[in-house]
């Protein structure tokens, strides 16, 4: 059948799965610790997607489209046999493509694993490589240096890596240039992410971002910079490469850009919601119609019917009202 289209003609291409809420982080502009305290209640085993649901609904998604799978989180590798999921879900006809974002800290013992299982890439986030700026980012006091030998472990299982980096003002934007430096002499593409307003609890302020024109003008003292022609439509990034070189760097500017207008990303949370927009109110509940005994044609049809109508564009509309009042779902559970 014809690939499945939303209001605006953006294609379904993208699935992003997140398979776990809790994280072994803290991270302040995800899930800070006074919000996500010890006392915090995270979602129960049986609360979560099955792996037999996961792969149910990735295969309704493949048939409409979605040729592209990243699992996330929370952080994905806390839940228990990730690459058996990942086996299945790369047996699946139509996907070409399947990623996992993670903070890095458990690839060191499962990156061969997870590469033999059929995961293609990693993306990992490290928003410093000095110890103690990275350890107030965190919030758990985990060093750089841990994050680093994940790194070097998803390198040597023959996994690609790329290093995400939310860049904030007067926080960590001194160590742009450092991170840069390190991921240019290791050919790691580095992607800068602009501080987000996602959620509610992150304590989102304008005057904390650090914008792509600023982010280049920090990274060109590494050399000069071109500008390379995106590889497939949705990609969010800006992506540059040093002159005279292979190795990339992007700009995820989804605060002084706007990148709706080619979104063709669906979102699943943890416990089966899906969600057409990272700055989402509301999500269906599909594990719900899952578990009510809906059948294949009824779920496939509700999946249609979900983003046929999806006319989200909220990077293109954001304004200072939007971001006060707008009751966004938080990047933890939706998977960023």
């Amino acid at each position: 059948m014809k690939d499945l289209s939303d209001k605006y003609l953006r294609p379904l291409q993208d699935l992003r799965i997140s398979i776990m809420d809790k994280c072994n982080f803290r991270c302040s502009y995800c899930m800070p610790a006074d919000v996500f305290g010890e006392d915090y209640v995270f979602m129960r085993e049986e609360e979560l997607l099955s792996f037999d649901e996961i792969e149910r609904l990735a295969k309704h998604f493949t048939s409409l489209g979605v040729k592209k799978i990243r699992l996330t989180g929370g952080e994905p590798l806390l839940r228990k046999d990730v690459p058996h999921l990942i086996k299945r879900l790369a047996s699946i006809k139509g996907i070409e493509d399947i990623g996992l974002t993670t903070n890095g800290v458990y690839l060191v013992k499962q990156a061969k694993a997870l590469k033999e299982a059929g995961l293609i890439r990693v993306n990992v986030s490290l928003d410093a490589l000095d110890t103690a700026i990275f350890q107030k980012m965190n919030g758990r006091n985990v060093t750089s240096a841990v994050v680093l030998k994940g790194i070097n472990a998803a390198l040597s299982a023959g996994l690609e890596v790329k290093i995400n980096m939310v860049v904030r003002k007067n926080v960590n934007d001194g160590e742009v240039v450092k991170l840069a430096s390190y991921c240019k002499e290791k050919n790691i593409t580095l992607r800068f992410i602009e501080f987000m307003d996602v959620g509610q609890t992150n304590g989102w302020d304008f005057s904390q971002v650090i914008t792509k024109r600023e982010l280049l003008e920090k990274v060109s003292e590494l050399g000069p910079l071109e500008e390379v022609e995106k590889d497939y439509l949705g990609e969010v990034a800006t992506r540059y490469r040093y002159k005279g070189t292979d190795t990339e760097i992007g700009i995820i500017s989804s605060v002084s850009d706007t990148f709706c207008g080619n979104c063709t990303r669906a979102r699943i949370s943890a416990d089966g919601k899906v969600y057409t927009c990272l700055f989402a109110e509301d999500g269906f509940d599909l594990r719900a119609l899952i578990r009510s005994g809906a059948s294949d044609a009824q779920i496939k049809q509700k999946i249609t019917q979900i983003w046929s109508n999806r006319t989200d564009k909220y990077s293109e509309e954001r304004t200072e009202e939007t971001v006060k009042n707008r009751r966004k779902i938080e990047m933890s559970y939706i998977g960023g």
